[in-house]
């Protein structure tokens, strides 16, 4: 398996993929990059540790420690927009979440490294999840494949207003039983946090591709708002601000909440038996 893939392997009918956490660049596309934090902001930051408790739970885990610059691996790799008629970046990025260039001018990606990209990262991540789906599949009736994100809470270019705390994406209802959106959606009733479902965020290439209900396997993202467990600064952000420092204190309530909403993972994948 290459070197920037990881995958820890559990028992247990729950898959949590971390897409965005990555953060290594290839010397080559980097040398070509305007600024390196810039190429690094828009990072799930922190989520992997958020979440160390999956495998407590026997769930398996997967994460990619590639940069979403280099190639995002939650978009169509068609290319094609997930949310059309709303500002969003491409496969291979050429801007922030703000809009600021990723590249110094006529350095960008062409068709044929974006090709390239794709094969080298993209079809590998994908390759893996796709073993771990039937590898589970085959031990029982339902799988969970719950991909596991985050977003600065303000954002204009892509959404008016603050976030909620707790996004909760299931394609309209179509990646995932209504049972199982219904208990992500109560276990993330919680005093001081806020929740929607189906909101500006309903699920990326993951949720929709694999979210096959009538196979077994059930697909939910959860796109946090980092201040649910991050001291988020006011925006616009500079690179002594952010990323803010992991706070496991900070941290715990968010926590709390995500271990009731894995639980209730498991707990539908298991009542499916």
């Amino acid at each position: 398996m290459a070197d920037w893939l990881e995958v820890t392997e559990g028992e247990a009918p729950l898959i949590v993929a971390f897409p965005h956490t990555g953060t290594e660049i290839d010397p080559q596309i980097e040398a070509r990059l305007a600024s390196p934090w810039l190429a690094r902001k828009d990072a799930d930051w922190r989520i992997e540790q958020l979440y160390d408790f999956a495998g407590d739970l026997g769930a398996t885990t997967i994460r990619t420690r590639i940069s979403r610059t280099v190639i995002d691996v939650n978009r169509d790799p068609s290319g094609a927009s997930l949310y059309p008629g709303q500002a969003v970046t491409e496969l291979c990025p050429t801007t922030t979440f703000d809009g600021e260039p990723l590249y110094r001018p006529g350095a960008e990606p062409d068709a044929t490294e974006i090709a390239e990209r794709r094969t080298r990262w993209f079809a590998p991540y994908y390759t893996a999840l796709e073993a771990q789906i039937r590898r589970l599949r085959a031990r029982h009736p339902a799988v969970v494949l719950y991909d596991a994100h985050a977003i600065r809470s303000r954002i204009p270019r892509l959404f008016e207003g603050e976030l909620p705390h707790f996004n909760i994406g299931t394609n309209s209802g179509a990646s995932c039983a209504a049972e199982l959106a219904g208990a992500v959606f109560e276990a993330c009733d919680a005093e001081g946090f806020s929740r929607i479902l189906d909101g500006r965020f309903k699920g990326g290439w993951t949720t929709r591709r694999y979210g096959q209900p009538a196979d077994g396997v059930h697909a939910v993202q959860m796109e946090l708002a980092c201040r649910a467990y991050l001291d988020e600064p006011e925006s616009p952000l500079s690179d002594d601000a952010w990323p803010a420092p992991w706070d496991g204190a900070r941290a715990e309530p968010c926590r709390t909440v995500l271990r009731r909403v894995l639980a209730s993972c498991l707990q539908f994948a298991e009542g499916e038996a």
